[in-house]
Formats: C-alpha cells, structure tokens, sequence
C-alpha cells in the first residue's frame, strides 16, 4: 500500500495548448520534473558566476528555471529577452553541487537552447558560420587537418604579420582581434601522426586505456594530447587512439544543435567499443564533461543506451586516473634556485570541477613536484569566462569574469597559471596578456607542465 504521507513525485506537464511556436517546442524538450524539482532555496545564486557580476534574479539558475517552467506553464512567451537570457548563461554547472535538490540544472539549460535553436533566425552570415564549423569542419577529421595546416601556414609563413601591417584585423571586432594575438601554433599533424595509434607503456603494463584527441584538442593543442599519451605510457598504461573517433559534440550540445551531438556521440560510441579499452581519458574537462552524459545524452535511443552506457561508466580525466591507478613518475621543477620554489596555482575547469568531480587529482599532482610551491588562487573554483566559445558570443560579460579572475591569479605572483582545458587555457593565456605580469606569468595544461617536469634519473 502507498505512504499516503510520501510526496508525489510524479510531475505531469501541463496540458496546455501554446500559441507560440517556440513554446510549444519548449514545452516538448524541457525536462518537467527537473523544473519542478527546483525549490527556489537560492543556494545556486552565489555559485553562478553571471548573478554574482549583475545581482539581477533572471542571471541565476533559480531565475532561468523560473522562466523556463513560466513558459512552459503558459504564463509567458518565449520572447527574445527570454531567449537572451538563456545564452547569457555560461553553462558552467557550478550550481549543481550547490542544488540541495540536484536539479539538473545543464540539461535544462542545453534543452532550453536546443528548442531556442529550432526557431532561430540567424543573419545569413552567422547561418552560414554554424553551418560550415558545425557540420562542415568539426565532424571531420581531414578537414580539421586542413585547417590545422591552414592555420600553421598563417602563424608560420610571415603572413600574420603582414595582414596585421596592413589593418585588416582590424575588420574584426575586438575581442576577436585579442585572441588571435595568443592563439598556440596550429599543426595539421596530430597526435596518431606523431606517435601511432598505439602507445606501449613503460615497465609493466596496468591497463589498457584509449585516449580522446578532441578535435580542436588535436588541431590547437597538439603537443599536450602527445604528453598526455607519453605521460600515461611513464605512468604505466598502453594507450590506443582510436582513429575513427571524432568531435564530443560539446560545442553542438552548449549551442542547441543536440541532433547533431547526438550523432556525433554514436560514431565515438562505435570507435571506442571496437578498442577493448578499461578507461576514456580525456585531458579537456569541455569534452570530459559531454562524454562522461553520453548515457543522458542518448537515453531514448533504444539502439544505443547500453553502449553509452558502457561509455560514460569509463569516461576518466587523466588526472584522476592518473593518481587513482598509475605509477606517478618523480616531478622536479627545473627552474627552481635553492631557497626560491617556483610558484605555481591553478584555475579549475568548471565542467572538470562540476561535472567529472575532478578537482582534487591535479592539484594532488602539482603538490608532488619538487622544487615548486603550490599557492591556491582565490575563487579558483570560479568560471573563467572562456565556457566554450562564450568569450565569443558573449565577449563583454567574459572580460568581466577574466578582469576578476586575474585579479585574484595576480596575487598569488604564481610564475605558473595551469589549467585543465584548453578553453581555460586560451582564456588564461589572454588573461596574462590584458591583466597580468607579462614574461613573468605563463598559462600552461597541467599535463604539459608535469611531463616537461619528469625528473630523470641520475647518469651512472
């Protein structure tokens, strides 16, 4: 017999026959238990990075839910101040482990963008953008190598220069023209180009693990996913790298193309079940925190559950992994002078924080390097303003975070700024050029700061 005293948990959407197109596709995608799940106990509000800068109500999770559920309910249209609020949000997910109610506050947030999307009218540019990143370059590996090379041709053939000298940058708006100032050297060869697919590890093997290039991971940030492979192989586990793999679908799911994530999801499903892997390590918390909800990700796909399933159960920053089951090499930091440790501090990548309940193993790693001083940056648990391409499509409120975040890096004169996430690690690296103490502050990955730091043994 039924606890008459138990809450009704079983939430019913409410029949209502929306007028608005957009609210009606609202309605179909949002999570109505989730909306009802939110108590309005404010505990979220501290923790998001958007209400702390504004104070306003509709910039923190409690209000965006409240909004979502108003117009779910027929209370409100989803007109454009609504739909602006949405992408306000950073999706930075640090008002989860703040929920006393675990409101999944990200899905809501991806479904309410996801409906947005499908009623979007975009400029004919803008259009044409999504399409051509989306679906023309980041689902392909050979083209992703082409604009690796392209952008290689750029940085390295005395054209980036020229085009400076001639002003057409400034063409571009301002914070576009900032960050191609500290983009990384761009390469079309990768890391199965660089090492093979498989990587035999040193001394006695634990396990068998794949790792997850990225896209832009392995166009951008090239050498990190080679000091990741060759890091893990010090520590003990043989690392395959499947090549069929493609993009997470993090951008897709953060910018309303979910069919399109979704896709990309089953093909990454197929290239890492054919591996016979124990773990899928990921060295960016944006892509962690994606394949880690694979399971959530397809949970109506009958055909693909059980893998995704399989999937996320082995989803790993190599960091945790790192700790948890590897044999940690000796780290020595070879520009300490005796009596003087070199300062190093890290800012967290909030989907790696919020999402994978990874921030202890790279700071437990760090701690282990000899010679360096670990010096906790305040609020260092906070968005950086990077959030995928938000410093993009949201370039005011994202200098407003990095202004304050580096504020907070600066006092803790760390000769080292590490991170977790190359997205993190573009924002960091522009926060050191705009605020910090340039040629005294390096942003580095945490993975290519231990592996140059792999103490070698003494000559015999």
């Amino acid at each position: 017999m039924a606890n008459a005293n138990a809450p009704d948990t079983i939430q019913k959407k409410p029949a209502i026959e929306h007028q608005n197109p957009l609210a009606r596709t609202l309605l179909g995608k949002l999570d109505y238990d989730q909306l009802t799940n939110c108590m309005r106990c404010g505990f979220c509000l501290p923790a998001c990075p958007t209400f702390r800068e504004t104070g306003l109500e509709p910039e923190s999770p409690r209000g965006r839910i409240a909004l979502m559920k108003a117009v779910a309910d027929g209370v409100m249209d989803p007109d454009q101040a609504f739909q602006d609020q949405m992408n306000h949000c950073l999706g930075c997910r640090a008002c989860e482990p703040a929920c006393p109610a675990d409101v999944k506050y990200g899905q809501l947030i991806e479904q309410a963008r996801d409906a947005i999307e499908d009623h979007a009218q975009h400029s004919v540019p803008v259009t044409g953008l999504r399409k051509l990143l989306f679906k023309g370059v980041f689902p392909h590996r050979s083209r992703l190598k082409w604009l690796g090379r392209s952008l290689a041709f750029y940085q390295k053939s005395g054209l980036r220069p020229v085009v400076r000298g001639t002003g057409i940058m400034k063409l571009f708006p301002k914070h576009l023209r900032e960050m191609e100032k500290i983009l990384p050297d761009a390469t079309g060869k990768g890391v199965v180009e660089r090492l093979g697919s498989v990587y035999p590890a040193k001394g006695e093997r634990i396990a068998r693990v794949a790792l997850f290039r990225g896209c832009i991971m392995d166009v951008m940030f090239a050498d990190t996913n080679v000091n990741t492979v060759k890091l893990l192989a010090e520590a003990g586990f043989e690392v395959v790298i499947p090549e069929s793999q493609v993009c997470c679908g993090a951008l897709h799911a953060h910018s309303g193309e979910m069919d399109q994530a979704r896709e990309l999801a089953r093909v990454n499903l197929a290239a890492f079940r054919e591996a016979g892997v124990e773990y899928i390590v990921s060295n960016a918390g944006g892509c962690g925190a994606l394949l880690v909800e694979y399971d959530h990700l397809l949970h109506e796909d009958e055909q693909y559950r059980e893998h995704a399933e399989w999937f996320a159960s082995r989803v790993i920053d190599v960091s945790k992994l790192l700790v948890e089951r590897g044999r940690v090499p000796a780290f020595a930091e070879p520009e300490a002078v005796e009596g003087e440790p070199v300062t190093i501090t890290y800012q967290d990548s909030c989907h790696l924080r919020n999402v994978m309940k990874s921030s202890n193993a790279p700071r437990t790693l760090m701690n282990q390097v000899s010679g360096a001083k670990y010096c906790e940056m305040k609020d260092a648990d906070r968005c950086c303003g990077s959030a995928g391409i938000y410093n993009v499509t949201q370039p005011e409120m994202a200098g407003q975070i990095l202004e304050h975040k580096m504020e907070h890096a600066n006092e803790t004169n760390a000769r080292y700024i590490l991170t977790s996430n190359p997205g993190c690690l573009l924002q960091m690296k522009l926060g050191v050029e705009k605020h910090g103490a340039q040629g005294r502050m390096e942003a580095k990955h945490v993975v290519d700061f231990l592996y140059e730091r792999i103490a070698k043994p003494p000559e015999a």
